[in-house]
């Protein structure tokens, strides 16, 4: 294992004591407790929107904490979820009078850990909802979740939901916008390399010299299948037929309900929520978001993307806005995944929105 770590068990507080010095300006660090959250906060009347998982996949979440974005992110050790006393202190942070909005990936530890946190907050006067993010298609159940795992959308949920808190947004708009933002995306990923997580030094998983992953998840768990390597367009070709039905080769992700916990503040108890999803239609407009896993550079991706577009374009469907980079990773992974987002009028104004943080930033 070649890092550039001290000790492994200090590696995840020091990256983020790095991470506060170089951007005092806009966020601040509470360590015990561990949270980041805006340097301005609280925000008197503006919704608070929090989100969090294991570090290891920055800069998610920590370095989307800022105007326009998140209030507060809080980590956990690497691929291990926060625990509710750090969500319970992030939210009495930054509380600014309008209600909290959890935002969660569909995973285990997270659910339970964000829903024991919100029952906290509820107990002590703050009003809390939670949003499940459940985007990846390539399986419906893996080693960490029940359901769809929650990958790329978390990103772009973060960024529009964000937006329209900023813009005065009660909490139950800011919720049901989160939910057709989760309902309207859809990723699936590829690893050409394994990571490794510092404590325990050695890769997560092993593959060939001439293997890839397909349908991977962000903690290094197993895809769907192992493949020989193929091309860049080959490969990004199998990701978009996996997104861009009826031509899907791997996955028909036809419509269909699935069920996801929330919170009902009306009748006090969480409730099954059965949640609509249909395939992409000729004339949909789209985010294409290419996300590389942290090992793939920038000039890959963008290989990835020509192919993308092409793709889109022979199907009908419009990329009207795109974002490419690493900003959901895996460690050192080597892969990449896409996220198509289908967008309507406010969604795309709320991602033009201002956005001021340390690993996203425009219009400000």
């Amino acid at each position: 294992m070649k890092k550039l770590i001290n000790q492994p068990a200090d590696f995840v507080r020091e990256s983020l004591e790095g991470m506060a010095v170089a951007h005092a300006d806009l966020i601040q660090v509470n360590y015990e407790p561990t949270f980041v959250y805006r340097a301005d906060a609280p925000v008197q009347g503006k919704v608070a929107i929090i989100s969090g998982g294991g570090s290891g996949h920055e800069p998610m979440h920590v370095g989307f904490v800022g105007r326009g974005m998140l209030d507060a992110a809080c980590p956990g050790e690497i691929f291990t979820s926060p625990t509710p006393d750090q969500m319970l202190a992030a939210t009495k942070r930054v509380d600014g009078g309008a209600g909290i909005l959890y935002i969660v990936k569909n995973y285990s530890g997270d659910v339970m850990n964000f829903e024991m946190a919100m029952e906290l907050a509820h107990s002590q006067g703050i009003r809390a909802l939670s949003i499940l993010i459940d985007d990846d298609v390539a399986m419906k159940d893996s080693l960490f979740t029940q359901g769809r795992r929650g990958v790329g959308t978390t990103v772009l949920a973060e960024k529009i939901c964000g937006a329209a808190a900023e813009q005065g947004y009660d909490l139950h708009q800011v919720a049901d916008l989160c939910r057709r933002v989760n309902v309207h995306g859809r990723s699936v990923g590829v690893a050409l390399s394994s990571c490794t997580v510092p404590a325990k030094g050695t890769p997560t998983f092993v593959l060939g010299n001439r293997e890839i992953e397909l349908g991977i998840g962000i903690h290094g768990e197993p895809g769907t299948e192992r493949v020989s390597m193929k091309s860049g367009d080959e490969i990004t070709e199998i990701l978009a037929r996996w997104l861009c039905p009826p031509q899907a080769s791997l996955l028909d992700d036809t419509t269909y309900s699935r069920t996801v916990k929330e919170w009902n503040e009306t009748k006090g108890k969480w409730v099954d929520i059965e949640l609509l999803n249909k395939p992409l239609q000729k004339s949909d407009r789209l985010l294409a978001f290419v996300n590389s896993m942290g090992g793939t550079p920038i000039a890959e991706l963008y290989l990835v993307y020509r192919k993308l577009a092409e793709i889109c374009e022979q199907e009908g469907l419009q990329i009207v806005r795109n974002l490419i980079g690493p900003y959901m990773t895996s460690l050192e992974m080597q892969g990449c995944s896409i996220t198509l987002l289908k967008l309507d009028d406010e969604m795309l104004k709320l991602w033009d929105a201002p956005v001021k943080t340390p690993s996203l930033r425009w219009g400000v």
